[in-house]
């Protein structure tokens, strides 16, 4: 039996290892955690640094080693371009991504940028990057709508944005220094492989702009959200320097401008490579660099298909006002230090479109446009309204009289209104929304109210004025004691505002901050004569008192004249007006409540179309149950203009 064995020992050995590898399962099995699942499908180069599986399984179908790839690209390239087997969708996606694997290792970090530019040979990886997913976008064989649920469609079209934001940052910066060395902005950007040619005309650029940040590279805090539209292209901000508000201390003259847009415009680029086929796009070195403003194109024709545009509509917001630094100059001005400002401006917030209503902001006392900073992102963030209206705001100075500010807001308004409607006819200059807050509101208020003579006649009863008094005093104060309601206004939003003014600005406290508030020497010296020669022309009484040329807060005082004269005027017959009021305690009686500053018999106007009361302080404009209800208006608003039943 032995030698039997001794004999078989060969031919048992070959059946027992036959039976082993037979037996030996290829396919294994283990459970996968949803979030392992969804990271393995959905995670990239863009995300985890590494390839997707889509493009392991393209690299891996046609036996390419994905180590290999990230070091030589090129040798990886050709191999994909060659292998005719492979479907075109993968070829292309993978492509894509490998190209980006590969600019992002050439690319210098975001904080070195400024002390090394990015290389030739970065620019040309972005590019091809770029290039094989607008390829896959648009010349693979399907629509983009034709994928349009596909996890391998959003990341190509990410690689292909991120690709583009990448490449406007170099193109920017050699546009930007062609056009200050008197060349055309438009130019062609050549670069030692590609040509690019930019067009930024639908920016209506005013200057050279300083430069281009990408949006999704700055956070902002003190905005509740940021808005934005997912689609095609790189979203940007550009930036201009801003307008002098200020007038040099040396006494030099200098043209202050009335109006200006935002410093910072939002954009967005795409790159569109020329050719009608895939070989034709695959050959091209001409690559068109188109830029357009997100608020005013929702979508592009790209090879005869509808693309939706992305767009951020919160990053140029965000970044005007955080370069600003209104918060501490609003202050100065009030307090007449110096590095204030002595006359309204104007702010556009997006360019100028003649077919948007426009609804206009004004902030209240010590503040500026910030105080708008979630109700203007709220607007400009939501698609319905952003359709159809456009955002202005005024700055302006805080310490001065009332009637003075109503009178120069008034003609900074329609002298920038004239200036971008001549005609008056477009239909931004009609059904206009005047919203204002606290100090603000009463300017809104009086902006839509005549005065006809009562001002004049109650102010001024107790004046002698004939002869060339009377001239004198009618050249200074006739102006702003006589006025008529914007004529092209049909809402307005009221919040916080104190008609009848308040107790607190005749109080200790009220007191102490009026003697800080100072009035600029240009404006007094602007009245001084004016108050001579009415404190020459007073009717002596027993009331006669040292006449002084009014501050804000002394125009707040509820016993002010003119705030009792003028709260007693009538507001624009037909106009439909709104109430937003704060009561700062709950427990307190609606009648006898107050938000801390302004009463409610203050605050309340009979007449509103309706009146929300918010347990809130005085900066109710900023509760989200305040910017609810002014997006509620306006969306009512929409919906009576168009002949619906709200």
């Amino acid at each position: 039996m032995s030698r039997w064995l001794r004999r078989s020992a060969p031919l048992l050995a070959l059946v027992l290892s036959l039976l082993l590898s037979s037996g030996c399962a290829m396919v294994t099995m283990k459970q996968v955690s949803p979030t392992d699942y969804l990271a393995n499908k959905r995670g990239d180069v863009l995300t985890s640094g590494r390839f997707s599986m889509a493009s392991q399984e393209t690299l891996s179908v046609i036996g390419l080693d994905v180590s290999l790839c990230e070091k030589d690209v090129v040798a990886c390239e050709k191999t994909l371009k060659d292998t005719r087997d492979l479907p075109e969708e993968q070829r292309l996606s993978a492509l894509s991504e490998l190209w980006v694997k590969n600019a992002l290792e050439l690319t210098p970090k975001p904080k070195d940028r400024d002390k090394t530019p990015m290389s030739e040979a970065a620019l040309d990886a972005w590019l091809e990057a770029a290039r094989y997913a607008y390829a896959y976008l648009f010349f693979s064989g399907r629509t983009p709508s034709d994928r349009a649920f596909e996890d391998r469609q959003t990341q190509v079209r990410d690689y292909y944005n991120y690709a583009a934001e990448q490449t406007a940052t170099l193109v920017f910066k050699r546009s930007r220094e062609s056009a200050l060395e008197g060349e055309d902005y438009n130019a062609a950007v050549a670069g030692e492989r590609w040509t690019l040619t930019s067009d930024f005309d639908q920016l209506r650029l005013t200057s050279i702009p300083t430069t281009m940040v990408s949006a999704s590279s700055v956070s902002f805090a003190g905005l509740r959200s940021t808005y934005r539209r997912d689609g095609f292209g790189a979203e940007l901000v550009v930036v201009m320097d801003p307008p002098k508000l200020i007038a040099p201390v040396d006494g030099e003259k200098v043209q202050i401008p009335q109006y200006s847009e935002m410093s910072s415009i939002n954009a967005t680029a795409l790159l569109r490579f020329k050719g009608d086929t895939l070989q034709q796009v695959l050959d091209t070195t001409q690559v068109l660099f188109d830029v357009y403003s997100p608020e005013s194109t929702e979508s592009v024709e790209l090879h005869g298909e509808k693309v939706p545009l992305a767009g951020n509509f919160t990053a140029a917001y965000g970044m005007w006002l955080a370069q600003s630094g209104f918060a501490t100059q609003s202050l100065r001005t009030l307090f007449g230090l110096s590095e204030g400002i002595a006359e309204p401006h104007m702010y556009l917030m997006q360019p100028w479109d003649p077919n948007r209503r426009i609804i206009f902001m004004l902030h209240g006392l010590g503040s500026s446009p910030e105080a708008w900073v979630n109700v203007a992102n709220e607007i400009l963030g939501d698609p319905e309204l952003r359709r159809h209206f456009q955002v202005w705001q005024v700055y302006y100075p805080t310490n001065a009289p009332i009637a003075l500010n109503r009178y120069e807001i008034d003609q900074a308004f329609n002298n920038t209104l004239r200036h971008f409607d001549p005609s008056g006819n477009a239909p931004a200059s009609k059904d206009m929304v005047f919203i204002g807050h606290s100090m603000g509101g009463v300017l809104a208020r009086l902006l839509v109210t005549s005065s006809g003579e009562t001002l004049w006649d109650q102010l001024l009863a107790n004046y002698d004025l004939k002869g060339e008094r009377l001239k004198r005093v009618q050249a200074k104060l006739g102006p702003l004691l006589h006025f008529d309601a914007e004529p092209n206004v049909e809402r307005a939003i009221f919040i916080a505002a104190p008609h009848k003014g308040t107790d607190i600005a005749g109080n200790r406290v009220g007191r102490f901050i009026g003697r800080l508030v100072r009035l600029p020497i240009t404006l007094l010296g602007k009245f001084e004569d004016v108050f001579q020669t009415l404190q020459q022309a007073e009717v002596q009484s027993a009331q006669a008192t040292k006449l002084q040329i009014p501050n804000s807060i002394d125009n707040l005082k509820a016993s002010d004249p003119f705030v009792k004269a003028s709260s007693a005027l009538p507001i624009m017959p037909g106009l439909k007006y709104h109430s937003i009021i704060a009561q700062r305690k709950a427990s307190v009686p609606l009648e006898r409540s107050d938000d801390g500053l302004v009463p409610y018999w203050s605050a309340h106007l009979p007449g509103a179309v309706s009146e929300k009361v918010i347990i809130s302080g005085h900066s109710v404009q900023e509760t989200p149950q305040a910017v609810l209800e002014i997006r509620r208006i306006l969306r009512e608003d929409l919906e009576a203009m168009d002949g619906k039943t709200p």
